[in-house]
This record gives C-alpha cells, structure tokens and sequence, in this order.
C-alpha cells in the first residue's frame, strides 16, 4: 500500500459553533455541514470534521477530547502579515516566529491556540525567520 495523502482529521470540541466561529474568522476556513448535521472546516483539499465532546460518532479515537491537538496549516501569506492578522482577533500568540522543519523542508511558524486549549500552528515553506529583536519587540517569545 502507498498512501498519497491526508483528507481529513477529527477534532472532538466542547462547542461546535465556537469552534466554526473561530476558525473561519481566525484562519479563513469555510464550514460545511454534511450527512445528518455533521460539520467539518474545509480548507485547500482537507478538512476538519468536528464532533461534540460526548457526541463523539464510532469508531473513534481511544482518548478524543477537547484541547488534545496539535496541529500545523501552512500558509501562502507573509508569516509577519499573518501574525498581525491572528493577533488582530484578540488572539495571543504563544511563540513565533521560529524556525522548525515541516513535512517537506525548513519552515517558519508561529504558536496560538484555539478555544479548546488545541496547539495551532501557522508555518510558511517560503519566508526566511524574522530577527529575534523584532519578536521580542512584539512580546513573543520564540521556542529553543
């Protein structure tokens, strides 16, 4: 067997709409609803499928619960722009930028989470680190 690639993956929340809410306006996902009220947040070719914590459908994982992701999306947009971006919807910035290495190279990321406490990271394949004065100056603090 070869496996081309990842379709999707699921996050089981505490609230449904809050998560929607969040990632469409934080990170630009569209939400869909599918099936018998199913809801997933589709961005490039993947998805997300979302499952209420308790409501969780069969099979799933062995400990699926709220805040126990950790999830990396890569982004076309200047890492600098999209760090404004995210900090512009009130939502404070962990770590970042740092440089650390993606699926297929070096990247360059940055550290929130979302409202179940899920680690988000936002990388960029293209753009070099920025200085560290100048993340400093932003109140980030990089990850050694």
């Amino acid at each position: 067997m070869k496996i081309t690639h990842m379709d999707h993956v699921v996050l089981t929340v505490k609230n449904i709409e809050e998560t929607v809410r969040f990632y469409e306006s934080v990170l630009g996902m569209v939400s869909e609803t599918f099936g018998q009220g199913r809801v997933a947040l589709k961005f490039g070719t993947q998805k997300i499928n979302l499952h209420r914590e308790g409501q969780e459908l069969e099979p799933k994982a062995k400990r699926a619960g709220p805040g126990s992701a950790d999830l990396c999306f890569i982004t076309e947009t200047n890492l600098g722009a999209a760090m404004e971006e995210v900090r512009s919807k009130g939502v404070r910035i962990l770590a970042g930028p740092v440089e650390r290495t993606g699926a297929i190279g070096s990247i360059v990321s940055f550290y929130f989470k979302d409202p179940d406490g899920n680690l988000i990271e936002v990388a960029n394949y293209e753009q070099p680190c920025q200085s560290r004065n100048a993340v400093e100056k932003k109140g980030n603090v990089p990850l050694r």
